[in-house]
């Protein structure tokens, strides 16, 4: 069936393997997810993944290094190139040749250093809260990585301490539920701290005049890890860009606003 989900593993420089999930048919769309421990691009975007499919779309869903089913090397800087040249190869070598990219946090990172490195091959952009517009220093202020770091660096890593690291991504805990929890802990418990704690990530928002392609960006006001500001940058810097926002909302905007996000992107994506 078009809308199964199928996995295939690339191997890319420096022998590392990356995992890319897809379903559906047509235009490229690759989801990108963020950096919180135990994730993965199947888990992110479980409640959006089938709705772009329907409506047409190559879904594609790669794990990024360090994360999933992916290569999860020890004793190295996890630094933005490390994370982007790693998914372009892959993405290249699954066969993608142009793609919107939608990433949300670490993943809105990677997907603006992949549109402003290879333009050619970025179609949009969707952004969910998208990370690396800062220095480092300001995101480490914020609430919700600060816990982060602190909860998953720490000896008594557990599936308490899980919940309370995915609860701190959403404004209504209703959407943290135990098959979540369980699923996101079995992966993080094979993660290399270095993934975390020693991710090094450069701040892109002198860059982001380059972007001359459509972008829509959503935020939550309630948002715990990326600052509000980052809206006003892209609106200051960008020639078309839009962005949606929701009040009773975290950093999780495609799980805690499903059906308004699919439809919103789908819109954009149609030329609406």
């Amino acid at each position: 069936m078009a809308n199964e989900l199928t996995r295939k593993t690339h191997e890319v420089t420096g022998g590392y393997e990356i995992s890319v999930a897809e379903m559906g048919v047509g235009a490229a769309v690759v989801f990108i997810h963020g950096s919180g421990p135990g994730a993965s691009g199947a888990s992110n975007f479980r409640q959006n993944a089938g709705a772009f499919a329907d409506a047409g779309y190559r879904v594609i869903l790669p794990d990024l290094i360090g994360y999933g089913a992916s290569s999860k090397p020890e004793g190295l800087d996890y630094t933005l190139d490390l994370f982007t040249n790693t998914l372009y190869e892959a993405l290249q070598a699954h066969g993608i040749e142009e793609a919107t990219l939608i990433g949300n946090s670490l993943g809105g990172g990677i997907a603006l250093q992949m549109a402003m490195d290879h333009p050619e091959f970025v179609d949009r952009l969707i952004l969910m809260a998208p990370g690396c517009i800062h220095e480092r220093e300001e995101y480490f202020k914020m609430p919700g990585i600060a816990g982060m770091v602190s909860s998953f660096g720490g000896p008594d890593f557990n599936e308490s301490e899980q919940r309370r690291l995915i609860t701190n991504l959403v404004y209504d805990p209703v959407h943290v539920t135990g098959e979540l929890v369980k699923e996101r802990f079995a992966v993080a418990s094979m993660q290399p701290k270095d993934v975390i704690v020693r991710m090094r990530t450069p701040n892109l928002a002198p860059r982001l005049g380059e972007l001359k392609l459509p972008i829509l960006l959503f935020w939550g006001y309630n948002e715990r890890f990326m600052p509000l500001e980052g809206i006003n940058l892209f609106f200051e810097a960008c020639d078309d860009v839009r962005c949606v926002t929701f009040n009773k909302v975290g950093h999780w905007v495609q799980v805690e606003r499903t059906d308004e996000f699919n439809r919103y992107s789908l819109e954009f994506l149609n030329g609406k």
